[in-house]
């Protein structure tokens, strides 16, 4: 049987191989994109400019609040340790597991969903997913659910950390951004906290849930060992 260390290996290997493929379909998707773009870009300059003409200079502010949510200027500590339980003891961060009770997809975005847990690990979920990404608006849990149904880590954030905290988070996202969701989410218990959903036990499946109440160079430990233990393990595997 290999070992941890041959397993961890592994996984690394195979995320490197995943990402190659993802930058290689993702430059196909460019080069098709194109033609498209430019077509949308003529008709944005035409928007912006019946605006400009318009003389309407309301809610300018909006996109530099936006942009203090997740600050450029952030750095990324060597990782120390790599064992998930040793890092969230080391970050006094809590591991929580629970088995899913559902995989049904919702039409209606509008419905009501309710989680045991914020953030959320597993349940009902709209038909779409989130798309993998930073946000500075969090989209709504039951599309961040199929997000993770499909094997993505989501990383949750207060808003209300310290600035440099929130710069340091999106340079450790901006680290390793493949199938992973930053958001910020202001009604849950912790500062930082990681939810993921493996297929195990099928056909449903098991919640995880790693829930911090600092964020700091240990937390990130955590973090990173979180996503190579959860990371490409959910229910409904897509690339």
């Amino acid at each position: 049987m290999a070992s941890r260390k041959e397993q961890k290996e592994q996984l690394r290997r195979e995320r490197e191989e995943r990402e190659a493929a993802a930058s290689a379909a993702g430059r196909r998707k460019r080069l098709v994109g194109y033609a498209a773009g430019a077509a949308v870009v003529i008709l944005a300059l035409a928007v912006a400019g019946f605006f400009l003409l318009s003389g309407d200079d309301e809610g300018g502010g909006s996109n530099d609040t936006a942009a203090d949510i997740l600050p450029d200027g952030g750095e990324v500590p060597d990782q120390q340790i790599t064992d998930l339980d040793e890092a969230a003891g080391a970050a006094s961060c809590e591991l929580e597991n629970a088995k899913a009770d559902s995989r049904d997809h919702i039409t209606d975005i509008g419905e009501m969903v309710t989680y045991p847990s914020d953030p959320p690990m597993s349940g009902r979920h709209f038909e779409v997913a989130a798309e993998d990404g930073a946000y500075e608006e969090a989209p709504d849990l039951k599309t961040l659910v199929h997000a993770l149904e499909h094997g993505r880590v989501v990383i949750s954030f207060k808003p209300n950390l310290p600035e440099q905290q929130r710069a340091d988070l999106k340079a450790l996202f901006d680290d390793d951004p493949f199938q992973m969701v930053l958001v910020p989410n202001d009604s849950m218990p912790y500062q930082v906290a990681a939810t993921a959903w493996n297929r195990d036990p099928e056909p449903l499946g098991t919640g995880q849930l790693l829930g911090c109440d600092t964020y700091g160079e240990k937390t990130s430990d955590a973090i990173r060992a979180f996503k190579d233990e959860h990371r490409s393990r959910g229910p409904e595997p897509v690339p």
